[in-house]
């Protein structure tokens, strides 16, 4: 999870795309219909996470859905809640403890098992047999949403994590635009040549600060193979092979290979600053950094591609979904199922109907959203947003082809405590040539042993 601050930024900035089913009713998975909660049973379901009034193109088509769904089932009513945004800090936790949540409500994936294991999510397991595409679903998304083999919600947006890089300062480096680094070997390389075309250009940035150093470093250790803390939560893992190897190949870059520029301690805004600015040639990011790259940044989408996380073997998940509050009746689960699978879980359909996305104008074939994988529903869902792509999805093949099997793991539990702890090591090592890998991650390690028995 980003931290709170960015966690909100990402929510607000995921894609609600959706669209109407078409009334000859062939715009539908063959869940749809199977999930209604039975012929004259009239039900009706609050669901949270409505795109706000300040999207009207977004808020359209998700009322659009709502009419063609309620069509399709018409002894279902969705009443549309948009409290904005979806995850508010300052009231989820109070309305989750209280019981105020809708029938079918948000959770941001680090959220979820919180709510789960308060007692206040609805088991869900025997119903999502009704979601045409769950067998296709990637177990590691579905993780979250999991306790003791019980099911308490299902995937709205997941992301995995990539390498965005500058296709234009490739190509003036001399390196190859099409075949981003596959290793970190190749990445060094890549980027002691994009410093070397002059003042200003930096080869490779990374955060440090804010707890997003913490957050990075997990991301980087999950790929290597390492954890955060143990299986069950009580003890820091951290120090060991694969964490000295994030640390000290970051060293390496910073100092010896001059590779990173003489300026850290970046936080998000600070890496979006200088990618927008062309001056920046690879950070580690999921696709929705090409978002905000173009959206709030004013750069082109042909200015970027997006490689497979280097020598990865998992990468730390994020994303967002749904849960059932805890008081749902079974009709209520049902019909709530019925929705999730029309406009969530449909490729094609709700928020992947891409050919209504590009009809209406908007950006279509970042590889920003996919919960089945390479499964074959994963496969469709990339042939239709290839099919309707109005993005140069060329640049982004690297991506699709190293991250559709990789894994997801979750974050470490007391994430943005931990995160803060690992700030200390990520931003040593960039600030102080002298700095000692070994001394940092044994302090880090006993500070977050500490952390882990205070909070049980």
């Amino acid at each position: 999870m980003k931290p709170h601050n960015l966690s909100i930024l990402l929510v607000s900035g995921l894609a609600l795309t959706a669209a109407a089913a078409c009334g000859s009713g062939d715009g539908g998975s063959g869940g749809d219909k199977a999930a209604a909660p039975g012929a004259g049973a009239k039900v009706t379901i609050t669901v949270g996470c409505q795109p706000p009034k300040t999207n009207p193109v977004q808020r359209d088509e998700w009322n659009e859905d709502v009419a063609a769904f309620q069509k399709l089932h018409p002894d279902i009513t969705i009443d549309s809640k948009d409290g904005f945004p979806c995850h508010d800090v300052k009231t989820y936790d109070a309305k989750l403890a209280g019981g105020q949540m809708e029938n079918v409500f948000y959770g941001y994936v680090g959220d979820v098992q919180t709510a789960i294991k308060a007692g206040q999510a609805a088991d869900i397991t025997d119903y999502v047999k009704d979601v045409a595409t769950f067998a296709d679903l990637d177990p590691s998304v579905m993780a979250a949403f999991t306790v003791n083999g019980r099911i308490y919600g299902l995937p709205r947006t997941t992301y995995k994590v990539g390498l965005v890089y500058n296709r234009k300062l490739f190509t003036q480096a001399g390196l190859d635009p099409d075949n981003p680094p596959k290793t970190w070997a190749e990445l060094r390389e890549a980027a002691k040549k994009i410093s070397g075309l002059g003042p200003g250009y930096i080869g490779y940035g990374e955060y440090s600060a804010g707890n997003t150093g913490g957050w990075h470093f997990t991301q980087e250790i999950y790929g290597r193979g390492g954890s955060i803390v143990s299986d069950d939560g009580k003890k820091a893992t951290f120090n060991s092979a694969e964490g000295k190897a994030v640390l000290q190949n970051l060293k390496d870059m910073r100092w010896t290979d001059n590779s990173m520029g003489t300026k850290q301690l970046y936080q998000w805004d600070d890496l979006m600053r200088l990618m927008g600015a062309g001056k920046m040639g690879m950070i580690l990011g999921a696709p929705d950094v090409i978002t905000e790259l173009h959206d709030n940044r004013h750069a082109k989408y042909e200015d970027f591609g997006l490689g497979a996380f280097p020598e990865a073997t998992a990468t730390l998940g994020g994303g967002d979904g749904y849960l059932f509050n805890v008081k749902d009746t079974p009709e209520q689960i049902r019909a709530g199922i019925a929705w999730l699978s029309y406009y969530n879980l449909t490729p094609g359909q709700g928020q992947f109907n891409y050919e209504r996305q590009k009809a209406k104008g908007r950006a279509v074939g970042l590889p920003d959203n996919n919960p089945w994988g390479g499964s074959a529903s994963g496969q469709k869902l990339v042939q239709l947003r290839t099919q309707f792509s109005t993005l140069p999805a060329q640049n982004y093949k690297a991506y699709e082809d190293g991250s559709a099997a990789l894994p997801l793991k979750l974050e470490p539990p007391n994430t943005q405590q931990l995160y803060q702890i690992l700030d200390t090591p990520m931003s040593a090592v960039l600030t102080r040539q002298d700095a000692d890998v070994d001394s940092l991650l044994a302090d880090a390690e006993k500070k977050v042993d500490d952390l882990l028995a205070r909070s049980g």
